[in-house]
């Protein structure tokens, strides 16, 4: 039985070792008829055949060498020819059995072993042998004992093996062409399609991971509010998904991790209540006022001295703001505005941002209102944080003058942001109703008396000026005039001797008694000015300190009054109105002025916050220096008749008119007017004294015309100037007159305030009556914005010379000097020209509008059915 059949049936011969020097030689046959022989030596470290381990048949043996170096030798006749014959099989099946190549390899158990019962250089291995040895490079052959480079014996890093793989790497490359020329073309464009759609896929897997990512950061409040804790960014969105205000919260705060309050920080509401740790606690809450108008109520609580709770928000580019008050830049929209961090506190604009009204109530064009609570320590910055973006920003701060008396331990920001549809239905809902509820018959005859009858200001700059006569001879021009009512006569702080006298001068005003019977049969009402200062001249000075009624010096013992100055007084004292005893004593001086000098009503004048001492210390702790004020006319009008005021923080009870502050008589001091007039009615100003025509006599003035007027030599405002502000101030509010229209040489002076005085007569003074019931009713100014009529018109938000009397009268006065034309906007609608009749069809602007000197553009809205 052959080798070959036993291993068949499963007997396998035993296996004999070979010497060196017994090597048996193997003659193959390859498919194209090549005969290869072989010689083997057996290793003990690697299997007995190794088909890769070959050399020439001639090859002399030297079996002088160490038994673990196999020497191989394959005889060729040309090694090019060998090449070709063995790559040109590389596709076929090869074998070693009955002399044939044979791909198939073996088992990890399978041994070598051959049939040796034949001739030694005709045994063949029974094993198949691996493929890699046919399709691997001719080798080139190693002499023996020879080491290769990498310090062995294989022949696999020969010049040989590296050529041949070299050639078959070119013959590759070369046959590329071809092959991709065989692959169709609609085969790439699926390739194409796929990897496409494959790249898409991970774009938008990824994309979904960010942004999901940042929705875990980001919690939704009240369904409205959604708050990004890592960035501390809010946004409020309305009703219909719309983002209408961004901000960022906390931005002072060090720390940005955030954490629920503890149990016994959380109140027993539904607010929610978040903390940074050691650095403040948050509360926001939610209050429906009605089904158009939502609140939310954020209150800032700091848990360390240092932190100063900051909220910014973002003034995007087509969003308006308004409100606060005046200001430095006189700006409306408030998007003008360029500023750092100042207190709100009221001052004058000439050296400080804010003027003498404020409220803490701002509105945007977006349906959006934020108001602050009149005990935060607030501080408020407009201004570029990053990029073109501006910021609305809020702050909590303690100082040493604004904001010292520290009513808690550490600085609270307590505010609210309201929303609805627009603006319009907004302000409505959160505007002071029923004002009228309460009113007394005289205190309607007080405003009806203001809407149509003048009020004049005796001009006087320097108290010796100001005497009996001055005031005679005043109002004898008033009644000279005869097309204007005499009205109120508003006399300032010179009636006294010193300011704080509360009492009149005899000295100048011998025979006031029988001036003042004169003055009430000429239909004329006195109306004086007082002040709660105290000059240290002042015949009352000393009685104050020793009664303890005055403002004291902080740290002292309340016995040494702080002092500062006011107007024309060096040094001053204030009366302290937090002490119980002030008022009493007050009241008590001015019920005798009325009795005995027969004054009706007067007039305070507060002067600003920046006018009380620095380092001031009241009995009772006040929030701020403003809050001065609304004590002190709250202390008074019960028992004694306040006509105005020209300085506030809150509301002052009707039938008190708020006065503006001083403007020059410039062109500049003109444009100022109108926004003035605007954010006073907004912020709940309604009854407002418009500055004097032509200027204000306490401001600096551009033209030095000086005429001799009741005995004064006073500087007359430039013609042009004075005609463009008295038609202004036609429809405003309040006439105020200063100077007189028969102060002018000029006859077309006063034909035109002839004109004038017929138009309000006429049309103003029955549209402003009308509104004063809407407004006591509603809580909407009598002047008022054009977006009033059309929120959601863009154009009408960006308006700033023009202004509306309810909704039936828009007037577009010229401010600027010399022009004789003007861009004029109408809201939607069918208006009436004020100067031609003409009707005129709006939501859209007229260009190059033609107004003469004489006139001012006014239009009087048409019924809706109205056709051009």
């Amino acid at each position: 039985m052959s080798l070959h059949e036993g291993k068949l049936m499963g007997i396998k011969p035993k296996r004999k070792v070979y010497q060196p020097h017994e090597l048996p030689t193997i003659i193959v046959e390859t498919p194209q008829g090549l005969q290869v022989s072989i010689d083997t030596m057996y290793d003990e470290s690697r299997d007995l055949f190794d088909e890769t381990d070959c050399k020439p048949t001639n090859q002399e043996e030297t079996p002088t060498k160490p038994s673990r170096i196999r020497r191989n030798s394959i005889s060729l006749p040309n090694l090019d020819d060998l090449e070709e014959q063995v790559f040109g099989i590389q596709d076929e099946e090869i074998s070693i059995s009955n002399n044939r190549f044979s791909s198939t390899e073996p088992s990890d158990d399978e041994e070598f072993q051959f049939d040796f019962e034949k001739p030694l250089e005709k045994r063949v291995p029974l094993r198949n042998v691996r493929r890699k040895s046919v399709t691997s490079a001719v080798p080139k052959m190693l002499k023996p004992g020879e080491l290769d480079s990498s310090g062995g014996y294989s022949p696999g890093t020969s010049i040989t093996s590296v050529n041949s793989l070299a050639s078959l790497l070119k013959e590759k490359i070369q046959n590329l062409p071809s092959q991709i020329r065989k692959k169709k073309p609609k085969e790439y464009k699926i390739r194409a399609f796929v990897g496409f759609l494959f790249i898409a896929i991970v774009f938008l897997v990824g994309f979904a991971y960010v942004l999901y990512q940042q929705k875990l950061l980001q919690k939704a409040y009240f369904d409205k509010i959604k708050f990004n804790k890592a960035k501390r960014e809010i946004k409020f969105f309305n009703n219909d998904g719309v983002n209408i205000i961004k901000g960022n919260l906390g931005t002072t705060l060090p720390n940005n991790k955030i954490f629920p309050c503890l149990p016994q920080n959380t109140r027993n509401d539904d607010s929610i209540c978040l903390e940074w740790m050691d650095g403040a606690r948050l509360y926001i809450d939610l209050f429906q006022m009605n089904p158009e108008t939502r609140c939310y109520n954020f209150q800032w609580i700091s848990l360390n001295e240092k932190v100063e709770p900051t909220d910014c928000f973002d003034l995007v580019p087509g969003e308006y703001w308004y409100g606060g008050g005046q200001n430095q830049d006189v700006s409306w929209p408030l998007n003008k505005l360029n500023h750092d961090f100042v207190p709100f506190i009221t001052g004058s604009i000439e050296k400080h941002q804010w003027g003498n009204v404020l409220k803490r109530y701002f509105i945007n064009s977006r349906g959006v209102a934020i108001f602050i609570s009149d005990s935060a320590p607030l501080y408020i910055s407009i201004k570029n944080s990053t990029g073109l973006i501006k910021q609305f920003c809020l702050k909590a701060k303690y100082d040493d003058f604004a904001y010292f008396n520290k009513i808690t331990s550490y600085p609270t920001l307590n505010y609210s942001i309201c929303t609805a549809p627009n603006t319009t239905i907004l302000h409505s809902n959160l505007s002071k109703k029923d004002n009228w509820d309460g009113l007394k018959p005289f205190e309607d005859e007080i405003i009806d008396s203001l809407l149509t009858e003048p009020l004049w200001e005796v001009p006087s700059t320097s108290k010796s000026e100001f005497n009996e006569e001055t005031l005679s001879t005043y109002t004898q021009n008033i009644m000279n005039l005869g097309f204007l009512k005499q009205g109120h006569v508003l006399v300032n702080e010179f009636w006294q001797k010193e300011i704080g006298d509360f009492a009149l001068d005899v000295e100048r005003f011998a025979n006031f008694e029988n001036m003042m019977e004169a003055l009430h049969r000429r239909g004329v009402r006195l109306v004086v000015s007082i002040q709660p200062f105290i000059s240290t001249e002042s015949l009352n000075f000393a009685e104050t300190v020793r009664k303890r009624l005055l403002i004291s010096e902080r740290g002292s013992d309340g016995k040494i009054p702080a002092l500062t100055r006011y107007k024309s007084l060096e040094s001053a004292a204030v009366l302290d109105i937090t002490n119980k005893n002030t008022s009493p004593w007050l009241i008590e001086k001015l019920k005798f002025l009325m009795e005995k000098h027969k004054f009706s009503t007067f007039f305070i004048d507060f002067g600003t916050a920046y006018n009380i001492p620095h380092y001031y210390q009241t009995e009772m702790d006040l929030f701020n220096p403003d809050q001065y004020k609304t004590l002190f006319i709250n202390s008074l009008q019960d028992t004694v008749s306040i006509f105005g005021v020209n300085s506030a923080v809150q509301e002052p009870k009707v039938p008190i008119f708020v006065s503006l502050p001083p403007f020059q008589s410039s062109w500049e001091g003109l444009r100022r007017v109108i926004p003035t007039v605007l954010t006073y009615g907004l912020i709940g100003y309604h009854y407002l004294i418009p500055g004097a025509v032509g200027g204000d006599y306490e401001a600096s003035f551009t033209t030095k015309t000086k005429q001799n007027v009741t005995g004064i030599n006073i500087e007359l405002p430039d013609k042009e100037l004075y005609m463009r502000w008295l038609q202004l101030a036609t429809f405003l509010p309040v006439m105020r007159f200063t100077y007189l229209p028969s102060y002018y040489s000029d006859e077309k002076v006063l034909e035109m305030a002839k004109v004038m005085a017929s138009i309000r007569q006429v049309t103003i003074t029955p549209l402003l009556k009308k509104y004063v019931k809407e407004t006591l009713r509603h809580g909407l100014p009598l002047i008022r914005p054009l977006w009033m009529l059309q929120p959601n018109d863009p154009a009408c938000h960006a308006v700033s010379d023009e202004f509306a009397i309810g909704d039936e009268l828009i007037v577009a006065p010229v401010l600027h000097s010399g022009a004789r034309q003007r861009e004029v906007y109408l809201p939607a609608g069918v208006w009436m020209d004020g100067i031609d009749s003409s009707k005129r069809k709006g939501n859209r602007w007229i260009h190059d509008y033609k107004v003469e000197e004489d006139k001012i553009a006014y239009f009087r809205k048409m019924p809706d059915d109205t056709r051009l």
